[in-house]
């Protein structure tokens, strides 16, 4: 049976024990190097340089990139705009070439239109056939007139307008004087007659208007 003095003296060696291995494991650990210590943050200050220096190559590139990218797009814009330019020309030009080409049906169905206006059959020839002429004359003339009130519409829808001549003075920019004329009671280059009508598309000359103009004769002055 142990004793108190048995328990005692273990408890002291145990002591004795710890005090030893403290002491061990503290001499074991190696002592704090200030050099070493500075190398390491010597060189972690060295890759953080070099990282910082890679980063703003990085961001040099990606605004390089940014302002090519840029550059690009304010040429294709300008590009685009000017095949946008050609083919709105392109389209203006195609426009204005069909509406020549129905100006000019739009006049020959309107002079026809003018001649079965002013046609008056024979009384002393083909009676027979006199009243059913008159009734295809009238019929075709009605047909003749409906053909020329779509065209009028058709031109109406692009905008296009006849050029309002006569009592007017001559303008060189929308008439040409084809024939000269003489009324002393109107001025000088007054247009007496429109012997082509002229158009407008949008406001622009599609077609010049040949017209006559009054031409007054001076009075020669005497100077005796």
């Amino acid at each position: 049976m142990t004793t108190d003095a048995q328990k005692s003296e273990l408890l002291e060696d145990f002591r004795d024990y710890l005090e030893r291995t403290k002491l061990e494991q503290a001499s074991l650990q190696e002592p704090i190097d200030l050099a070493t210590l500075l190398g390491e943050m010597a060189g972690l200050k060295t890759e953080v340089k070099a990282e910082s220096r890679q980063f703003k190559s990085t961001l040099d590139t990606l605004g390089e990139a940014l302002v090519t990218v840029q550059e690009d797009n304010k040429a294709l814009s300008a590009e685009l705009a000017r095949h946008g330019e050609q083919l709105e020309q392109q389209q203006w030009e195609i426009k204005r070439t069909m509406l020549l080409e129905i100006v000019d049906i739009y006049d020959r169905l309107s002079h026809g239109l003018e001649v079965l206006d002013h046609y008056r059959p024979v009384k002393t020839l083909f009676k027979r056939s006199r009243d059913k002429d008159v009734h295809f004359i009238e019929r075709f003339k009605e047909g003749q007139q409906m053909t020329v009130r779509r065209f009028e519409q058709l031109l109406q829808r692009y905008q296009v307008q006849t050029i309002d001549c006569v009592g007017k003075l001559l303008d060189p920019v929308m008439m040409t004087a084809v024939e000269t004329g003489h009324d002393p009671k109107l001025e000088n280059g007054i247009v007496l007659e429109a012997l082509r009508t002229g158009f407008l598309f949008q406001g622009e000359v599609l077609r010049l208007a040949e017209v006559k103009v009054n031409k007054t004769h001076s009075p020669v002055k005497n100077y005796e």
